[in-house]
């Protein structure tokens, strides 16, 4: 055979067929990415909470070096308990607040719920003179109420949560300022003055105490921090460790997608929205069984705090995203903010503008973080 024949013939066999080879062989070997390895470091970024932390670490540096009063309060036991105590009740409500956003929904009937069920809890003690821990379980019935009505009204009508939750805190506002002024003679404000109302001490023992009181902090710390602690780790174990923690982010991220697997969509915001709505109750016991009193449109504004300690905390506004961490630690922010600035002995009325500039670069920190973790393979 001559050179040119052969060279014509390459990749023959001798009997003039096709010589046979492996399959894609003379391609690039396609990688598949489930066997990439990422690094440990990347998977950091890729916490949505990643970007609340370095926002909150952030934070209590600034304040630390702002902090003007005579013996540096900001880091005692002093500085750690004011701030602490701010921050946990907004976390108590952020936490479940963030996980109804990942499940693709609002509730702005949160920062009224934490008053209007203090409203209710005290009626029943003061005026109808129940026992505190009646008042408590009917508190918790007309939280169920309210959260089953938003519930059942978003995912019946298909009206978006926006506007079923706004109703609702039009009426409940309405109804705290109406009715209290109706049933206390012309006074919105509820004091529990008598000491002793029926179960109202051990009451006060379980959501209105101080803990470790010491020395140095005399007054101790509030009971409602381990509460925040405790609504925070049962949120997180919820998301990551449980069924239904799957039916959020599904239900959030695909809602015709997720029914078409069999979640059950419906019954999964429904009772997400009881859980905001429990919380919501929670708050108003700690609040009123802390301070013995309660006036109308307490906790109305607060929900958007509530929202923007999610959103701080990597919850899209789209859902299907987020953590029970990531809000924790965004009231957190905003706990360390509204205490900072009296520390720092700045203008109370500087205290907003502050806190929308750092919320403002928690976010954009936290989306830097994300975008970046996305891309990287190592």
């Amino acid at each position: 055979m001559s050179i040119a024949a052969g060279v014509s013939g390459a990749g023959q066999t001798e009997a003039g067929k096709p010589e046979a080879r492996p399959p894609g062989a003379g391609q690039p070997e396609a990688r598949d990415d489930r066997s990439v390895i990422i690094s440990r470091f990347t998977r950091i970024l890729k916490r949505p909470e990643f970007g609340a932390l370095m926002g909150a670490v952030a934070v209590f540096v600034i304040f630390t070096f702002l902090d003007a009063t005579p013996n540096h309060l900001w880091l005692t036991q002093a500085g750690l308990a004011s701030w602490a105590q701010q921050s946990a009740f907004f976390g108590i409500m952020s936490v479940p607040v963030g996980l109804l956003m990942i499940g693709g929904e609002f509730d702005l009937s949160t920062g009224i719920m934490t008053g209007v069920t203090a409203i209710v809890m005290a009626l029943l003690i003061g005026k109808l003179h129940w026992n505190a821990w009646a008042a408590i379980a009917g508190t918790m019935v007309f939280a169920t109420i309210i959260g089953l009505i938003n519930g059942v009204a978003v995912v019946k009508t298909k009206l978006p949560s926006f506007i079923v939750t706004l109703a609702t805190f039009f009426v409940l506002r309405g109804a705290s300022i109406g009715y209290v002024l109706h049933v206390n003679q012309g006074s919105t404000a509820i004091d529990l003055t008598n000491p002793h109302y029926p179960g109202l001490g051990s009451a006060k023992q379980v959501f209105g105490s101080s803990f470790a009181a010491s020395h140095s902090l005399p007054g101790g710390y509030q009971t409602a921090v381990l509460w925040f602690i405790g609504v925070t780790a049962l949120g997180t174990w919820i998301l990551t460790r449980t069924t239904f923690g799957n039916w959020i982010f599904a239900a959030g991220g695909d809602a015709t997608a997720a029914r078409n697997v069999g979640v059950p969509v419906n019954r999964t915001k429904i009772l997400l929205f009881l859980g905001t709505a429990w919380c919501g109750a929670l708050v108003g016991i700690i609040s009123l069984t802390q301070a013995s009193s309660v006036v109308s449109e307490q906790g109305a504004g607060y929900e958007f705090y509530y929202i923007i300690a999610a959103v701080v905390g990597g919850c899209l506004l789209s859902g299907g995203y987020g953590s029970a961490l990531g809000p924790a630690l965004g009231a957190c922010i905003i706990g360390m903010a509204f205490e900072g600035v009296i520390y720092a002995n700045l203008d109370s009325s500087w205290d907003f503008t502050f806190l929308g500039g750092v919320l403002f670069i928690a976010v954009a920190v936290n989306r830097v973080f994300y975008r970046r973790a996305l891309k990287a393979r190592r």
